[in-house]
């Protein structure tokens, strides 16, 4: 998908939906699919195509809906009081059906030092009833791997899963044949999943041998050991921000052109911060 076929932020449109249901998918990750009528027109375009996610704080009584009419939205939003303004996250559509209007989000379920679930979103997914209101605010895809590419790595941590999902799935439906390799980085064995991906593709699997590692160094360390760039290809890098922002110093460094590299720090852990003190 090139630039110019990402939808236009000058017009953005909020999507009012109910929760149906919240499931755990995998021993560290919960689905929740969303489902509302204004979601049939959800302009879904595949890939790693994100939302920014809003729903009710705890301690708000009802969700109330921010206003979106411009780009600059997010300046009426965080002008609202915080007994109404409601919490706000980016994540990407996991699985999208028009006909009902529905749609998954996948979750990573964070657990603290003492194994209770933490984070605003994880605690909400987890404990959310069906019919809690909320909204999404569409934002398109970061993928844009150029037309010529030859190649695609997609490499990311389980923050970046649903992402790295959605990709392999769209490539699959590509009449494009190109050598496709991931390096998934995952808590544990278990959460693992199946992946729907165009045939041929080679999936490494890293689940963290310390359980309390920070989440993107073994997918970092597996590709730094990836020399083998093949500077016509794509690579697209993405989870905690050390993950990412090193990777793509790596990838270019072994011969891969910047403008030939998606990176996105989904998050960031003050543990690194903490480690270099």
């Amino acid at each position: 998908m090139s630039s110019s076929e990402r939808p236009s932020r000058r017009d953005p449109r909020l999507f009012r939906a109910t929760v149906a249901s919240s499931t755990r998918l995998t021993p560290n990750m919960q689905r929740v699919t969303v489902r509302g009528d204004d979601l049939r027109a959800f302009p879904w375009r595949g890939y790693d195509h994100w939302f920014r996610l809003f729903f009710r704080c705890p301690h708000q009584d009802r969700f109330h809906a921010p206003e979106v009419q411009a780009e600059t939205w997010w300046k009426p939003y965080l002008a609202m009081p915080d007994e109404v303004r409601p919490y706000c996250a980016n994540y990407t559509v996991a699985d999208f059906r028009a006909e009902s209007g529905e749609l998954d989000i996948d979750v990573v379920v964070h657990r603290g030092a003492d194994g209770q679930i933490e984070g605003g979103v994880a605690v909400w997914a987890c404990a959310v009833e069906a019919g809690e209101e909320m909204a999404l605010l569409d934002q398109g895809p970061l993928y844009d791997a150029p037309a010529d590419a030859r190649s695609v790595l997609l490499v990311a941590d389980e923050s970046g899963l649903p992402a790295v999902a959605g990709i392999l799935r769209s490539l699959a439906g590509d009449p494009a044949r190109r050598e496709v390799r991931v390096l998934q980085e995952v808590p544990t064995d278990a959460d693992r999943r199946d992946l729907t991906a165009p045939p041929g593709t080679r999936v490494d699997w890293i689940p963290r041998a310390d359980p309390h590692a920070v989440p993107g160094t073994a997918a970092l360390a597996a590709l730094r050991a990836h020399d083998d760039v093949d500077p016509r290809g794509y690579a697209f890098v993405v989870g905690e921000q050390l993950l990412a922002a090193e990777g793509r110093r790596h990838l270019h460094r072994a011969g891969l052109p910047k403008d030939r590299i998606t990176f996105s720090g989904f998050w960031k852990s003050d543990r690194h911060a903490a480690s270099r003190s």
